[in-house]
């Protein structure tokens, strides 16, 4: 099936109709479990990895990736306790991290003050706080000692792992990314900028995009599933969700962690 979408994007061009598209799907053998924007939440990466293994173990046989889409620091109260959690479950399997438009503007709040002002105001702050910085030292710091603080409490392992990160990841039917991509041009083509920061065209746009992109960045209260895309940023730092998007042949399943006053439970429905 997976050879089928291709020949019918060309017997589109050829015919100038919109034949339907077979189900997307992931190659056999292969299992995947996407998670969407952690944002420092700790307590439901934790609760959600435990859910995720204990599925995962309960379904058989298979060659099971992980992919975080980005946005793992920011907001929420323990970037670096999250961080060291990825970095702990990638040791154990196959786990693959996409970087978000968060990491770069933490990693680029190192150097250039414009961009630490604007980390500052997208949940910075409580990003630094998570490292061993005393917040008295941290509210009486201007830019300038600020950046000296960040380097001499971030380690540089944590910089140089984010740093690190990927862009965009493709499995069978479906291509994995931060935000998205810029409608029109091949997935190979998109600038890393696009599929870090972008919103519109591509939340409204309804054509195909060479594969169904699975992306993070623009939080719902739902999950997005669309002809062509679906998001998974139920903001865990806001609404207290966070959404693993589980895909096994042409099967899409959903586990969520949901916190309500303070009691995680796992939530499970399947999607297709």
């Amino acid at each position: 099936m997976l050879l089928l979408r291709p020949m019918l994007k060309s017997l589109r061009k050829l015919l100038g109709g919109e034949p339907p598209l077979p189900p997307p799907e992931v190659p056999e053998g292969e299992r995947v479990y996407a998670i969407g924007d952690i944002h420092g939440r700790l307590d439901l990466f934790e609760e959600l990895v435990a859910a995720i293994e204990e599925d995962d173990a309960a379904s058989g046989a298979a060659n099971t990736t992980v992919i975080l889409l980005g946005d793992l620091v920011d907001r929420g109260p323990d970037s670096a306790g999250v961080i060291a959690a990825a970095r702990a479950w990638q040791s154990r399997r196959q786990v693959r991290i996409i970087g978000g438009n968060h990491e770069e503007m933490f990693l680029e709040a190192f150097a250039h003050k414009d961009v630490l002002r604007q980390f500052l105001r997208h949940g910075g702050r409580e990003t630094l706080l998570s490292y061993p910085i005393d917040p008295a030292d941290y509210a009486a710091a201007e830019l300038d000692d600020l950046q000296a603080i960040m380097a001499a409490a971030v380690p540089q392992a944590d910089r140089d792992y984010m740093a690190g990160f990927e862009r965009g990841i493709s499995i069978g039917d479906y291509f994995f990314t931060h935000a998205g991509v810029e409608p029109g041009i091949p997935i190979d083509n998109q600038s890393a900028r696009t599929l870090r920061w972008i919103r519109e065209p591509f939340l409204s746009h309804k054509g195909y995009h060479g594969a169904i992109v699975v992306h993070g960045h623009s939080i719902g209260e739902e999950v997005e599933v669309r002809s062509n895309r679906i998001g998974i940023d139920t903001g865990g730092y806001v609404h207290g969700v966070l959404t693993a998007l589980r895909l096994e042949g042409t099967s899409q399943r959903l586990l969520q962690a949901c916190d309500a006053d303070g009691t995680i439970s796992i939530a499970r429905r399947m999607i297709a």
